[in-house]
């Protein structure tokens, strides 16, 4: 008897749970000698979340391109972070068996599934209405604790075993927050969890991936293009004025459009250039998203070398920095995904990983 499905119910920061979830299930399926996360397929078919009706209706264009664009690579950054993450993991576990694991912002996130030992305490931390979803789909099993409360909140750290070593993991949640708050975040790190460990991921200046789509052949940028207009218009169609009207007031390009009907979008659209195209796409992206676009940066925010979080407190230590991609096997995946890897490691930029100790 097939299960029936579960509606979502979360929306705006919280929603952005499902994308992580759906990239670890994608690449799960089309690269599994890479990486295998069997929760995120089985609750990607567990769940009925309809993306047009959130709040954040850009949000669905995206998942468009993701789809039908030849995109797939960034639908599936998150499932190569969560594959070093799992690395990091378990070599501290190999060392710190008992250890206790905090997932921090842990969404719908699966990994203590694919890291246990059978004797770490592990720590799932989000936000209420984050970990009230989880438990319907991801009900607490044995060693494991859900912690409803901000990672800001302090009360979390005495909620956590520290007996047998601490190691913390964030992925894509930092960039929620300014430096101030970050800055207050890893002192209280210090203050209740000396010696620990974490591993985080932050979002640094982009080109709006316009380097990685220069790369593809003239014909493949048409047609991403093509797919990319096609799924603009879709959400231009059904979208209330008001939003039109935010949309068009968010743009940073020297022009606007003339009207708020699609057929002066697309004119406005077709005479930019390509960096104007790229400023407009981010900028659009920017006006409907609950988190920061890539190219967003506020003074020193984030941190683009691991030293520099060194200098907020005294106790932190650098213990790595890496890029997304490295040491994945890539004669493993396909030429585009290798493509969108080279694109990393050769600008450096967007999403890097820290592992510090406090």
């Amino acid at each position: 008897m097939q299960q029936d499905k579960v509606k979502v119910t979360v929306s705006g920061v919280s929603a952005t749970m499902l994308f992580p979830l759906q990239g670890r299930a994608q690449l799960s399926k089309e690269y599994r000698s890479l990486f295998y996360d069997a929760k995120a397929v089985e609750l990607v078919e567990k769940i009925d979340y309809d993306f047009s009706t959130d709040d954040m209706p850009f949000v669905g264009v995206m998942l468009k391109l993701i789809r039908e664009g030849n995109l797939l690579p960034m639908f599936t950054l998150s499932a190569l972070m969560a594959k070093q993450f799992d690395d990091k993991i378990k070599a501290y576990i190999t060392e710190h068996p008992r250890a206790s694991v905090v997932n921090l912002g842990a969404g719908l996130d699966a990994t203590f599934y694919r890291v246990d030992n059978g004797t770490i305490h592990w720590y799932d931390l989000d936000l209420p209405a984050a970990i009230d979803f989880r438990r319907q789909l991801l009900p607490e099993p044995d060693r494991v604790t859900y912690i409803a409360k901000s990672l800001l909140d302090p009360s979390w750290c005495k909620d956590v075993n520290t007996e047998d070593g601490v190691f913390m993991i964030a992925e894509a949640v930092f960039q929620f927050f300014d430096e101030a708050q970050m800055k207050q975040f890893f002192s209280m790190l210090a203050d209740h969890f000396p010696g620990g460990e974490i591993v985080f991921t932050t979002m640094s200046q982009s080109d709006g991936f316009r380097g990685w789509f220069d790369m593809f052949p003239p014909e493949q940028r048409e047609a991403m293009r093509a797919v990319w207009m096609e799924a603009m218009k879709e959400w231009w169609e059904k979208v209330p004025a008001d939003q039109k009207d935010k949309a068009i007031t968010a743009l940073k390009t020297p022009t606007k459009p003339k009207g708020k009907e699609w057929a002066d979008l697309e004119a406005w659209w077709n005479q930019l250039s390509d960096e104007e195209n790229a400023e407009a796409m981010r900028d659009l992206m920017s006006s409907f998203s609950p988190i920061p676009i890539p190219g967003d940066r506020v003074g020193n925010w984030p941190p683009k070398d691991a030293n520099e979080f060194t200098k907020w407190d005294s106790r932190i230590k650098v213990i790595d920095q890496l890029s997304v991609s490295k040491n994945i096997q890539r004669d493993l995946l396909s030429a585009d995904m290798q493509r969108f890897m080279d694109y990393f490691d050769k600008s450096g930029r967007w999403m890097n990983i820290f592992h510090l100790r406090v």
